[in-house]
């Protein structure tokens, strides 16, 4: 599959007006810019094709084999006459014309086995392309939820900085006057670098979060985070881990190409076998030629001709002659040659393998070793999915209980950090135990956050596992 240059610039124009003309992104206008020009589908792509003709070219290897040839040249000097096969020393124009036609009766169903094989190929590098894409998917996706974690993460930490600027505004005023605390003014400017400090790691991560996204993307437009947007609600889940693997098993395609490729491997030993098989083939021939040297020769007529010989009678000798036929000759020509010599040939052709100094033994067990890496394949592929299944379940599980739970720390948080904000600015409390209690709070907001995306995540890789359309 060739990709051309308009292609590659309507797929690049395609995603600058999506992402121009809509005021926000969602998580599916993500996942079609990036289906529509990502190199990893296109190469998955163009094996398909190189497949697809690998089948043809099987289904094909059924069809009849019929060939021509013609051929003409000049020789100079003693050579050998076509038309008579006579030596002749001249210059000599010659010419050959010849069609074949052989075709496969029996080699041990080794056709037939290939065109199934190259069949299974070619469904098998369909399910690939879909294996592609549903991978893509699912990486956009990842990156998509980091890139709205991320941006939560900073909004957070700006919430943070505002909080202690307008604490460190007020023991300011309260230290020029000289009637607060020094120890808290300055408790405060230690606690602002430490938020302005968050904020730079937070909009750093989020920097990375979104240029991961554009890679994903294949675009060099640029992403605003306000822009992403989501839809987000937390449910149950309606079937068990390994439900969701049996589920996995019937809809991703990773999974039906592995399995495309073991029937494709147990054909391929099929083919191999047939080596050892005697080939039966029916063939026809036809043949003509022509030679500059080809005379055809026509009776002009009698001439008596007086010879050596004599015979005596009665003591006197007496020549003896001959009556003789002339001929013209004349040259025949290049289509009545080609008429006249035809002939034609057909028959049966049985090739018997008898000893191809074991070529036919090791393909086999080449086709057998391919057969056994299609199955290991397949296996692993099955053992990572159920792994890879259950720990999602599991942290899809951990994360909903843990949201609850740190949704109560949150809010007791908030009137534990209300009540100690007040009795600082009374001056009853210590800056320790407003900044202790600040972080506290920022930091159950923070992993409320983080559980939150965590959450998102596991469940959109639960639904890819259930070959359901992430939204």
């Amino acid at each position: 599959m060739k990709i051309p240059f308009a292609g590659l610039l309507a797929a690049w124009l395609f995603t600058i007006c999506t992402m121009q003309a809509q005021e926000t992104l969602t998580l599916e206008d993500c996942i079609e810019i990036a289906l529509a020009q990502n190199f990893s589908v296109q190469q998955a792509e163009i094996n398909a094709q190189g497949e697809s003709i690998q089948y043809k070219q099987s289904r094909n290897a059924l069809l009849p084999r019929i060939n021509a040839d013609y051929n003409y040249g000049v020789s100079n000097g003693r050579s050998i006459d076509p038309f008579t096969n006579a030596y002749v020393t001249e210059q000599l124009n010659f010419s050959n014309v010849g069609l074949s036609l052989s075709t496969t009766v029996f080699n041990g169903f080794r056709l037939l086995n290939s065109l199934k094989q190259s069949s299974l190929n070619k469904a098998a590098a369909g399910m690939e392309v879909e294996e592609a894409r549903q991978n893509r998917m699912l990486d956009v996706t990842l990156s998509f939820l980091q890139v709205l974690n991320a941006r939560e993460l900073v909004k957070l930490a700006e919430t943070r900085l505002l909080t202690t600027r307008e604490q460190l505004k007020r023991l300011e005023k309260l230290n020029e006057e000289e009637s607060g605390n020094p120890s808290d003014f300055y408790d405060l400017r230690g606690q602002l670098a430490l938020d302005q400090n968050a904020i730079i790691d937070a909009k750093n991560s989020l920097n990375n979060a979104l240029e991961e996204l554009k890679f994903l993307l294949n675009t060099d437009a640029e992403i605003e985070a306000e822009s992403l947007a989501l839809i987000t609600e937390f449910k149950n889940q309606e079937l068990s881990a390994e439900g969701i693997y049996e589920q996995a098993l019937q809809n991703l395609a990773a999974i039906k190409a592995r399995e495309l490729r073991l029937e494709a491997a147990e054909k391929g030993v099929a083919v191999a076998r047939s080596q050892y098989v005697p080939e039966i083939s029916l063939f026809a021939n036809l043949n003509t030629n022509y030679s500059s040297a080809a005379r055809l020769f026509e009776e002009t007529g009698t001439e008596l001709l007086e010879t050596t010989d004599f015979v005596s009678i009665s003591g006197i000798d007496y020549n003896v002659f001959t009556q003789e036929t002339r001929f013209n000759s004349r040259g025949i020509s290049y289509i009545d040659q080609l008429n006249n010599n035809l002939n034609s040939t057909i028959g049966v052709s049985v090739s018997i393998p008898l000893f191809n100094g074991f070529r036919a033994k090791n393909n086999v067990q080449l086709q057998k070793v391919e057969q056994s890496r299609a199955e290991v394949a397949l296996a692993e592929t099955k053992r990572a999915l159920k792994q890879n299944i259950t720990q999602a379940y599991n942290d899809w599980d951990a994360a909903a209980t843990s949201y609850e739970l740190l949704q109560e720390q949150v809010v007791a948080y908030e009137k534990s950090f209300a009540i100690n904000e007040a009795r600082f600015n009374l001056g009853v409390a210590t800056s320790v135990e407003y900044i202790t209690s600040k972080n506290r709070l920022d930091n159950a907001r923070i992993n409320l956050t983080n559980t939150r995306y965590t959450y998102l995540l596991r469940d959109k890789v639960l639904e890819f596992y259930k070959g359901r359309v992430i939204r």
